[in-house]
């Protein structure tokens, strides 16, 4: 490399990698296109390969750019974590906490537990990366996470806050209109509602379940939060956290002594933000939030 390129430089192609074009990633970062354009040629000349190759779908990454993709990556989340540490007053919970979870956590329950931190404190801000991967703290591409597995990391805080139950349930309507499972077996003849894409925790928790499998699914979708939606609305029986299923008096739980699956709950974080006044004040209310729902399930 002829000549270290500068940060911003490093924060363009990041954008335009995730993008896929200059224009989205002038957009992104609030610059110009032209301003993007010139980082993504500094770039270029320094490494002396091309990064980019123009289509008509937007631009394509080249085998040189997604090499450098991860240390892009890595570069934006560090720059990302001396904000947040930046920001606010020694001692005091204020400045921005970033929170990892899962879809369906972010959904169902982050809300409300943000809602009632934020009334506490007035000078918390929060940013939600909802994701079913995990997002590493390490390099902290997030502040806190909030994970369904305990964490392997020496260096990470990890506090187990008991786990959520997940249970077969269907609406009052569609039960009315279709009866009541009694056994395992009887789900082939209803409608089920399932995950789409196969992965490894829905491997493990099919080896709960002999002979359901997705080929029965009439409702094939990954996202928790439309599966639970599509329970409320009566399409038919899915799977669901018990303890989100109690909110709504109309659904209820089916085959309870046949599917009973506890899904442990972690909170997570870097242990060098443990000192830091927001981050232990943020990691301590999850705690005892998350603590409250297990215990209720």
């Amino acid at each position: 490399m002829n000549k270290e390129p500068s940060w911003d430089v490093y924060r363009s192609f990041a954008a335009v990698l995730r993008q896929g074009s200059l224009s989205a990633a002038s957009r992104e970062l609030g610059m110009t296109q032209p301003s993007i354009a010139r980082h993504i040629d500094a770039l270029e000349q320094a490494i002396g390969a091309k990064l980019f190759i123009r289509s008509q779908r937007g631009l394509s990454a080249t085998e040189h750019a997604l090499a450098l993709r991860p240390h892009a990556e890595t570069l934006v989340a560090a720059a990302e974590a001396l904000r947040r540490s930046a920001e606010g007053t020694p001692g005091m919970a204020e400045g921005t906490v970033r929170i990892t979870a899962s879809k369906a956590v972010g959904t169902h329950h982050l809300p409300a537990i943000l809602t009632g931190l934020r009334r506490t404190q007035p000078r918390l801000q929060f940013e939600l990366a909802l994701t079913d991967g995990i997002d590493d703290l390490l390099q902290r591409q997030a502040d806190i996470a909030i994970r369904m597995a305990q964490p392997q990391q020496k260096s990470l805080v990890a506090k187990s806050v008991g786990s959520v139950r997940l249970g077969f349930h269907a609406h009052r309507s569609y039960l009315e209109r279709r009866g009541w499972p009694n056994r395992l077996d009887d789900l082939h003849e209803h409608d089920l509602i399932g995950f789409d894409a196969e992965t490894p925790f829905t491997r493990a928790g099919m080896q709960h379940l002999p002979g359901i499998d997705r080929s029965i699914f009439a409702l094939r979708v990954d996202d928790a939060a439309a599966q639970f939606e599509a329970i409320r609305a009566g399409f038919g029986i899915g799977i669901c956290q018990t303890a989100v299923a109690r909110r709504d008096t109309d659904i209820c739980r089916v085959l309870a002594d046949v599917f009973d699956l506890p899904l442990p709950v972690w909170i997570v974080m870097h242990e060098d933000l443990r000192n830091g006044s927001r981050y232990r004040f943020t990691f301590d209310a999850l705690v005892q939030s998350f603590t409250g729902i297990t215990q209720a399930a």
